[in-house]
Protein backbone atom coordinates (compact mmCIF):
# COMPACT_ATOMS: atom_id res chain seq x y z
CA UNK A 1 0.00 0.00 0.00
CA UNK A 2 1.44 3.79 -0.70
CA UNK A 3 2.51 6.18 2.32
CA UNK A 4 0.23 8.82 3.18
CA UNK A 5 1.01 12.38 1.63
CA UNK A 6 2.49 14.50 4.00
CA UNK A 7 -0.24 17.49 3.35
CA UNK A 8 -2.45 14.89 4.33
CA UNK A 9 -0.46 14.15 8.62
CA UNK A 10 -1.59 16.84 11.44
CA UNK A 11 1.05 18.63 12.88
CA UNK A 12 0.71 19.33 16.86
CA UNK A 13 1.23 22.44 18.49
CA UNK A 14 2.78 22.57 22.39
CA UNK A 15 -0.84 22.88 23.65
CA UNK A 16 -2.09 19.67 21.63
CA UNK A 17 1.13 17.91 22.08
CA UNK A 18 0.44 18.08 26.18
CA UNK A 19 -2.81 17.01 25.45
CA UNK A 20 -1.70 13.69 23.82
CA UNK A 21 1.77 12.74 25.91
CA UNK A 22 -0.81 13.25 28.97
CA UNK A 23 -3.24 10.46 27.21
CA UNK A 24 0.05 8.14 26.38
CA UNK A 25 0.80 8.34 29.75
CA UNK A 26 -2.16 7.35 30.96
CA UNK A 27 -2.37 4.59 28.26
CA UNK A 28 1.07 3.43 29.47
CA UNK A 29 0.19 3.15 33.29
CA UNK A 30 -2.99 1.11 32.38
CA UNK A 31 -0.66 -1.20 30.08
CA UNK A 32 1.75 -1.85 32.38
CA UNK A 33 -0.69 -2.53 35.26
CA UNK A 34 -2.66 -5.12 33.11
CA UNK A 35 0.17 -6.89 32.14
CA UNK A 36 1.24 -7.21 35.46
CA UNK A 37 -2.48 -9.10 35.78
CA UNK A 38 -1.48 -11.93 33.04
CA UNK A 39 -0.56 -15.02 34.94
CA UNK A 40 -1.04 -18.74 34.28
CA UNK A 41 -4.55 -19.62 35.67
CA UNK A 42 -6.07 -15.84 34.06
CA UNK A 43 -9.01 -16.22 31.69
CA UNK A 44 -8.82 -12.92 28.88
CA UNK A 45 -11.50 -11.86 30.17
CA UNK A 46 -10.32 -11.20 33.08
CA UNK A 47 -7.49 -9.50 31.93
CA UNK A 48 -9.83 -7.38 29.87
CA UNK A 49 -12.01 -6.60 32.76
CA UNK A 50 -9.24 -5.36 35.01
CA UNK A 51 -8.20 -3.36 32.32
CA UNK A 52 -11.31 -1.57 31.76
CA UNK A 53 -11.60 -0.87 35.69
CA UNK A 54 -8.08 0.56 35.19
CA UNK A 55 -9.50 2.70 32.24
CA UNK A 56 -12.31 3.99 34.14
CA UNK A 57 -10.41 4.71 37.00
CA UNK A 58 -7.99 7.00 35.26
CA UNK A 59 -10.78 9.00 33.80
CA UNK A 60 -10.25 7.64 30.71
CA UNK A 61 -12.76 5.44 27.99
CA UNK A 62 -11.48 2.98 26.21
CA UNK A 63 -10.68 3.47 22.46
CA UNK A 64 -11.41 -0.07 21.25
CA UNK A 65 -14.90 -0.79 22.97
CA UNK A 66 -16.86 -0.43 20.18
CA UNK A 67 -14.10 0.46 17.28
CA UNK A 68 -16.13 -1.06 14.49
CA UNK A 69 -18.21 -3.19 16.82
CA UNK A 70 -15.32 -4.42 18.72
CA UNK A 71 -16.09 -6.04 21.99
CA UNK A 72 -13.41 -5.86 24.05
CA UNK A 73 -11.93 -2.91 26.25
CA UNK A 74 -8.20 -3.71 24.98
CA UNK A 75 -6.43 -6.34 22.65
CA UNK A 76 -5.59 -9.69 24.17
CA UNK A 77 -3.84 -12.01 22.02
CA UNK A 78 -2.15 -15.22 22.72
CA UNK A 79 0.45 -17.03 21.14
CA UNK A 80 -0.47 -17.04 17.48
CA UNK A 81 -2.75 -14.78 17.27
CA UNK A 82 -1.57 -11.69 16.39
CA UNK A 83 -3.35 -8.82 17.24
CA UNK A 84 -6.99 -8.56 18.24
CA UNK A 85 -7.78 -11.05 20.34
CA UNK A 86 -10.85 -10.69 22.35
CA UNK A 87 -11.38 -11.10 26.07
CA UNK A 88 -13.40 -14.17 26.88
CA UNK A 89 -13.18 -18.07 28.69
CA UNK A 90 -9.39 -18.71 27.45
CA UNK A 91 -7.25 -19.75 30.01
CA UNK A 92 -3.77 -18.54 30.10
CA UNK A 93 -0.96 -21.42 30.53
CA UNK A 94 2.41 -21.65 31.77
CA UNK A 95 4.97 -21.16 28.63
CA UNK A 96 2.48 -18.76 26.84
CA UNK A 97 3.39 -15.76 25.34
CA UNK A 98 0.01 -12.55 25.59
CA UNK A 99 -0.21 -9.60 23.95
CA UNK A 100 -1.91 -6.48 25.56
CA UNK A 101 -3.03 -3.76 23.00
CA UNK A 102 -4.41 -0.64 25.21
CA UNK A 103 -6.51 2.45 23.49
CA UNK A 104 -7.97 5.23 25.47
CA UNK A 105 -9.66 8.65 24.83
CA UNK A 106 -8.61 11.15 27.64
CA UNK A 107 -10.03 14.85 26.94
CA UNK A 108 -10.67 13.74 23.48
CA UNK A 109 -7.06 12.63 22.34
CA UNK A 110 -6.03 9.54 22.27
CA UNK A 111 -3.33 6.90 23.70
CA UNK A 112 -2.16 3.75 22.08
CA UNK A 113 0.21 1.21 23.08
CA UNK A 114 0.79 -2.37 23.30
CA UNK A 115 3.54 -5.36 24.52
CA UNK A 116 4.50 -8.88 24.80
CA UNK A 117 3.89 -11.00 28.21
CA UNK A 118 5.58 -14.01 28.92
CA UNK A 119 4.10 -16.13 31.01
CA UNK A 120 6.64 -18.64 33.26
CA UNK A 121 8.54 -21.53 31.21
CA UNK A 122 8.87 -19.54 27.88
CA UNK A 123 11.00 -21.33 25.43
CA UNK A 124 14.34 -19.71 24.59
CA UNK A 125 13.08 -19.29 20.63
CA UNK A 126 10.00 -17.52 21.45
CA UNK A 127 11.71 -14.98 23.90
CA UNK A 128 13.97 -14.28 20.72
CA UNK A 129 11.38 -13.72 18.72
CA UNK A 130 10.14 -10.88 21.74
CA UNK A 131 13.73 -9.33 21.76
CA UNK A 132 13.78 -8.99 17.89
CA UNK A 133 10.59 -7.08 18.11
CA UNK A 134 11.39 -5.60 20.93
CA UNK A 135 14.38 -4.07 19.52
CA UNK A 136 12.96 -3.76 15.76
CA UNK A 137 10.57 -1.22 17.84
CA UNK A 138 13.09 0.80 19.23
CA UNK A 139 15.15 0.91 16.00
CA UNK A 140 12.36 2.14 14.22
CA UNK A 141 11.82 5.34 16.55
CA UNK A 142 15.72 6.29 16.26
CA UNK A 143 14.21 6.81 12.54
CA UNK A 144 11.48 9.74 13.88
CA UNK A 145 13.38 12.43 12.93
CA UNK A 146 12.91 15.92 11.63
CA UNK A 147 13.36 15.85 8.23
CA UNK A 148 13.91 11.57 8.19
CA UNK A 149 11.42 9.83 5.40
CA UNK A 150 8.88 7.59 6.54
CA UNK A 151 9.86 5.11 4.39
CA UNK A 152 13.58 4.65 6.12
CA UNK A 153 11.49 4.00 9.33
CA UNK A 154 9.23 1.71 7.98
CA UNK A 155 12.27 -0.62 6.30
CA UNK A 156 14.72 -0.36 9.54
CA UNK A 157 11.74 -2.95 10.44
CA UNK A 158 11.24 -5.47 8.33
CA UNK A 159 15.61 -4.86 8.03
CA UNK A 160 15.82 -5.95 11.39
CA UNK A 161 13.59 -8.70 11.72
CA UNK A 162 14.37 -10.63 8.78
CA UNK A 163 18.52 -11.23 9.79
CA UNK A 164 16.45 -14.02 11.85
CA UNK A 165 14.50 -15.34 9.45
CA UNK A 166 11.43 -13.84 10.90
CA UNK A 167 8.65 -11.81 8.93
CA UNK A 168 6.54 -8.74 9.30
CA UNK A 169 2.63 -8.77 8.60
CA UNK A 170 1.78 -7.08 5.77
CA UNK A 171 -2.04 -6.00 6.35
CA UNK A 172 -1.82 -4.49 9.57
CA UNK A 173 0.00 -1.54 10.56
CA UNK A 174 1.37 1.26 12.39
CA UNK A 175 -0.82 4.89 12.42
CA UNK A 176 -0.85 8.14 12.93
CA UNK A 177 -2.22 9.51 16.33
CA UNK A 178 -4.17 12.55 17.64
CA UNK A 179 -7.94 12.89 17.92
CA UNK A 180 -8.86 10.04 16.07
CA UNK A 181 -7.44 6.09 17.17
CA UNK A 182 -6.19 5.77 13.32
CA UNK A 183 -5.05 8.97 11.49
CA UNK A 184 -2.84 9.78 8.18
CA UNK A 185 0.27 8.62 8.11
CA UNK A 186 -0.20 4.57 7.84
CA UNK A 187 3.21 3.27 9.29
CA UNK A 188 3.80 -0.05 7.74
CA UNK A 189 6.92 -2.25 8.81
CA UNK A 190 8.14 -2.48 5.86
CA UNK A 191 8.76 -0.08 2.76
CA UNK A 192 11.64 1.65 0.54
CA UNK A 193 14.34 4.10 2.10
CA UNK A 194 14.00 7.69 0.68
CA UNK A 195 10.31 6.39 0.09
CA UNK A 196 8.48 10.25 1.41
CA UNK A 197 6.25 11.36 3.20
CA UNK A 198 9.26 13.53 4.96
CA UNK A 199 8.56 13.58 8.58
CA UNK A 200 8.12 17.00 10.20
CA UNK A 201 8.17 18.26 13.98
CA UNK A 202 4.88 17.67 15.78
CA UNK A 203 3.96 14.72 14.08
CA UNK A 204 2.59 11.75 16.25
CA UNK A 205 3.07 7.97 15.27
CA UNK A 206 2.27 4.70 16.80
CA UNK A 207 4.86 2.66 15.35
CA UNK A 208 3.87 -1.33 16.22
CA UNK A 209 6.10 -4.12 14.99
CA UNK A 210 4.08 -7.30 14.61
CA UNK A 211 6.29 -9.79 13.69
CA UNK A 212 5.88 -13.65 13.14
CA UNK A 213 8.07 -16.36 13.45
CA UNK A 214 6.88 -18.04 10.45
CA UNK A 215 5.08 -16.86 7.47
CA UNK A 216 3.97 -13.54 7.12
CA UNK A 217 0.37 -14.67 6.09
CA UNK A 218 -2.28 -14.12 8.49
CA UNK A 219 -6.23 -15.56 8.78
CA UNK A 220 -9.12 -13.80 10.34
CA UNK A 221 -10.89 -15.96 12.95
CA UNK A 222 -14.47 -16.68 12.90
CA UNK A 223 -15.39 -13.81 15.21
CA UNK A 224 -14.22 -11.62 12.41
CA UNK A 225 -11.37 -9.66 15.00
CA UNK A 226 -8.72 -12.05 15.78
CA UNK A 227 -6.03 -12.39 13.48
CA UNK A 228 -3.58 -15.70 13.81
CA UNK A 229 -0.25 -16.63 11.55
CA UNK A 230 -1.38 -19.00 8.74
CA UNK A 231 1.01 -21.25 10.13
CA UNK A 232 -0.01 -21.15 13.81
CA UNK A 233 3.62 -20.17 14.93
CA UNK A 234 4.22 -17.32 17.45
CA UNK A 235 4.25 -14.01 16.33
CA UNK A 236 5.42 -10.91 18.65
CA UNK A 237 3.80 -7.42 18.91
CA UNK A 238 5.12 -4.19 20.58
CA UNK A 239 3.83 -0.35 19.95
CA UNK A 240 4.83 3.07 21.32
CA UNK A 241 3.50 6.35 20.24
CA UNK A 242 6.21 8.81 19.32
CA UNK A 243 6.46 12.50 18.92
CA UNK A 244 8.61 13.62 16.21
CA UNK A 245 10.33 16.59 17.42
CA UNK A 246 13.21 18.91 16.00
CA UNK A 247 16.08 17.10 18.20
CA UNK A 248 15.68 13.32 19.38
CA UNK A 249 11.84 11.86 19.13
CA UNK A 250 10.53 11.52 22.29
CA UNK A 251 8.47 8.46 23.16
CA UNK A 252 5.14 9.40 24.85
CA UNK A 253 4.10 5.88 26.05
CA UNK A 254 7.96 5.84 27.26
CA UNK A 255 8.22 2.47 29.76
CA UNK A 256 11.68 0.76 30.61
CA UNK A 257 12.18 -1.73 27.79
CA UNK A 258 10.85 -5.10 28.53
CA UNK A 259 13.35 -7.56 27.13
CA UNK A 260 13.39 -11.06 28.21
CA UNK A 261 16.12 -11.87 30.28
CA UNK A 262 18.42 -13.86 29.18
CA UNK A 263 18.69 -13.14 25.61
CA UNK A 264 20.22 -9.69 25.22
CA UNK A 265 23.01 -11.24 23.16
CA UNK A 266 20.63 -12.67 20.52
CA UNK A 267 20.50 -9.84 18.82
CA UNK A 268 23.51 -8.21 16.24
CA UNK A 269 22.74 -4.62 17.48
CA UNK A 270 22.32 -4.46 21.05
CA UNK A 271 19.17 -2.08 22.20
CA UNK A 272 21.78 -0.25 24.91
CA UNK A 273 23.85 0.98 21.80
CA UNK A 274 20.70 2.49 20.53
CA UNK A 275 18.57 3.67 23.84
CA UNK A 276 19.19 4.93 27.31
Amino acid sequence: MGLAKSGNIPIRHAQQQNCIRKACQIARDVLLKTAAEVRAGATTAEIDRFASATIKAAGATSAFLGYRQFPGNICISINEEVVHGIGGSRVIQDGDIVKIDVGIYYDGWVGDNALTVPVGNVDKETLKLMAATEEALHIAVKHARDGWMLGDLCHSVEHHVTQYGYSVVREFVGHGVGRKLHEDPQVPNYGKKGERPRLKAGMTLAIEPMINMGTEKTRILGDKWTVISLDRKPSSHYEHVVLVTPQEPEILTYRKRMFPKGVEDLTPQPISALWP
